[in-house]
């Protein structure tokens, strides 16, 4: 098996790794333990969280054992690169973060293991999930600066990425958030005195506390301890990953749909296809590089590959065929040629599967023989907030019907629009779809 270090190089997870040579000699030697921090301070995580998901679940298929530390304690102060929280770690942000009381991090930690255990197997002890609240809120003031604060310099701390942006803020950067870095370092000197933990990955602006935390373990443990740190990833067209117009792409089914997931990864630009395909599936690397110079269709067959595969793994299988059926019916079926992403598991055929991820409503069938205003469809459908709305988006040319563009406000719409599914298709502006049935 391939050291995993070269893996995940390979697959572009990796921006800066500290002692990358004794690194690679250490994970030769036989498999380690490995941790992230996870923000607690929503109830999901979002697309922006799937690079460390994904490097946590790619080092326990190479037998390593990973730990997904919820920072229950560091979120009661808050991160200052990060959201709200108990404490809060500064980087990223040049506001002082919203408090979350202990119950609500409580609630949003059980949330967050539901959706990291898609990735990874917590089973057996083949993984753990672990809070740093069960430590750092019980740390005595005082012993806690004698013992872990003399070994850090206010200097170099203020030097930081993450504290410099604050303390060029308006606001500044408070004192409870200037102890994040101690914070997140005493985590690191934790896991590796309990659990040989040696190796902690993170963002890129995590860099400054990762060192921070190799420091302490090197000081008080005379040990060597490493660091990895990701790339930020963003779009080729620019645009921050998992952003959309309607806010972020979540993982919680409540907040993202399994079509919209799926759709979210159908809509990927052309140039970022093979690169995501590398990072948010598990696919053979030969595989997913033999795409490389695909154009046109089967370009677009890859994008259909990606979004099940991403989808597959968020929110399983079932979720995955009913979003697939879905996309065929509003789209057509695509059919995939075996060649293109072969251990993929999408289906190369039809799908046994109902369509019940698109909304859809029921109208008489005696209403539809007389015909129904347009604008009255689409408002009663949901796809315009008011007949006017309606009308304006008539107006503008956002109103489709089976895909063909609705000309005027008060065409109607009938048995004659019902389609061979018995099936009226209303479309407002590029995705968002809505199913008119008869009965």
């Amino acid at each position: 098996m391939p050291n995993i270090i070269d893996v995940l190089k390979q697959r572009g997870f990796i921006e800066q790794t500290t002692h990358e040579q004794e690194l690679d000699e250490y994970i030769d030697q036989g498999n380690i333990t490995c941790y992230i921090g996870f923000d607690p301070t929503a109830s999901s995580l979002h697309i922006g969280s799937l690079i460390p998901i994904m490097s946590l679940a790619h080092m326990q298929r190479h037998g390593h054992r990973p730990i997904a530390l919820i920072g229950g304690g560091t979120g009661l102060i808050g991160d200052p690169g990060g959201g709200t929280g108990l404490i809060g770690d500064p980087s990223g942000k040049t506001e002082m973060r919203k408090m979350l009381t202990a119950e609500i991090i409580a609630e949003n930690a059980l949330g967050l293991k539901k959706q990291l255990s898609r990735y990874i197997d917590f089973s057996d002890g083949k993984a753990l999930m672990l809070n740093n609240a069960d430590w750092l809120t019980k740390l005595g003031y005082i012993s806690f600066l004698r013992d872990i604060g003399r070994h850090f310099s206010v200097n170099r701390m203020i030097k930081a990425e993450s504290c410099k942006m604050r303390l060029d803020s308006e606001e500044g950067l408070s004192f409870i958030e200037f102890n994040y870095m101690v914070l997140q370092a005493y985590d690191f000197l934790e896991l590796f005195n309990s659990h040989d933990c040696r190796l902690q990955m993170g963002g890129s602006d995590q860099w400054g506390n990762i060192v921070s935390g190799i420091e302490l373990i090197r000081r008080m443990n005379q040990k060597t301890a490493f660091g990895l740190t990701f790339p930020l990833i963003s779009t080729s067209s620019g645009e921050k990953m998992g952003k959309t117009a309607k806010g972020a792409v979540w993982l919680d089914p409540a907040k993202t749909s399994p079509y919209e997931y799926y759709q979210y990864w159908i809509n990927t630009d052309d140039r970022d296809v093979t690169r995501f395909l590398l990072l948010f599936t598990f696919l053979p690397l030969d595989e997913i590089r033999q795409i490389e110079q695909l154009q046109g269709a089967d370009l677009n067959s890859a994008k259909a590959v990606l979004a099940f595969e991403a989808t597959l793994l968020a929110h399983g299988r079932d979720e995955t065929l009913k979003a697939h059926q879905a996309a065929i019916s509003m789209f057509g079926n695509r059919d995939i040629a075996g060649h293109i992403l072969p251990s993929s598991s999408f289906p190369r055929g039809g799908s046994e599967f109902d369509d019940v991820s698109v909304p859809q409503s029921y109208v008489e069938a005696e209403k539809l023989n007389t015909g129904i205003p347009a604008f009255k469809l689409f408002h009663a459908a949901g796809l315009a907030s008011s007949g006017g709305a309606a009308r304006r988006l008539i107006e503008q040319g956002g109103a489709y019907v089976n895909g063909q563009r609705v000309v005027s406000f008060d065409d109607l719409i009938s048995v004659q629009d019902l389609n061979d599914a018995n099936i009226i298709l209303l479309r407002s502006g590029k995705k968002r779809y809505h199913k008119i049935k008869s009965r």
